[in-house]
């Protein structure tokens, strides 16, 4: 489901889990073993990627709808408590978007300190509330800090996907690459923050940009995440998600 492949100091961790990444609890699990490792490893930076059109299509709604409150629960935790680790990973971190990423597969971009995207017909964006699944604290503070406040309200509001350029005036991508050369741009982006920023004040210096997000979300998970995991069972039965997916043939 993940695969790593070092190149150099930068450590690539490549989305695999045909057809397109999207994630359910084991999923999550894997992404957690190689974020957790990275830590006091050899590599200095790290690129994200996904496979084939694919970065990631986000949430596993068929496994959702078919796992019941139980899964919910053990979902939803390990969701957030994944994302929070890639956010506040000490290393540099690049998303290399190669296609679609959508609701959780865009936060998983977000989580990024640079993304970049490959031009073409691709689309990211949120559409989490199209679903009815609100989105949990952290993945809300993790998109308002990539893209601030005001525009992470818009995006998940307007529940729609965007192609790269459009993408990029929300601030939702930093650099549109081509494809054939978009993740060795990602591997030489990775390799400059890495190299021209010593380790230590890079660490400092994201611990306190990041300090804000994580503060809130410390202040505000426990109880929306509550709520969140009340309306995601509820539509997991009545009825919405599996209409949702029915009309859209979409994951969220």
């Amino acid at each position: 489901m993940i695969e790593r492949e070092d190149q150099g100091e930068v450590a690539v961790i490549r989305l695999a889990r045909e057809p397109v990444n999207v994630m359910d609890v084991e999923f999550l699990e894997a992404i957690w073993k190689e974020i957790r490792e990275l830590p006091g490893g050899d590599a200095r930076a790290v690129v994200i990627t996904g496979t084939g059109g694919t970065f990631s299509a986000g949430v596993d709604l068929g496994r959702f709808l078919g796992g019941g409150q139980h899964y919910v629960h053990n979902f939803l935790p390990l969701l957030g408590r994944v994302f929070e680790a890639v956010f506040t990973c000490p290393l540099p971190v690049v998303a290399a978007v190669n296609g679609d990423a959508v609701t959780a597969g865009c936060v998983l971009a977000c989580c990024a300190d640079r993304r970049l995207m490959a031009d073409g017909d691709a689309q990211i964006g949120v559409l989490a509330l199209k679903v009815g699944l609100p989105i949990p604290r952290v993945l809300l503070e993790i998109l308002k800090f990539a893209v601030g406040e005001a525009t992470a309200a818009k995006l998940i509001l307007g529940a729609e996907t965007h192609p790269p350029r459009v993408a990029a005036r929300h601030g939702l991508i930093d650099e549109i690459v081509a494809p054939g050369k978009l993740l060795d741009r990602a591997v030489e982006e990775a390799k400059r923050m890495a190299e021209e920023i010593p380790a230590d004040t890079f660490n400092v210096a994201k611990a306190q940009l990041h300090r804000d997000a994580v503060e809130r979300i410390d202040r505000y998970s426990r109880d929306e995440d509550l709520m969140a995991q009340r309306l995601w069972v509820e539509h997991q039965v009545d009825g919405w998600v599996a209409g949702y997916l029915e009309s859209a043939g979409e994951t969220g």
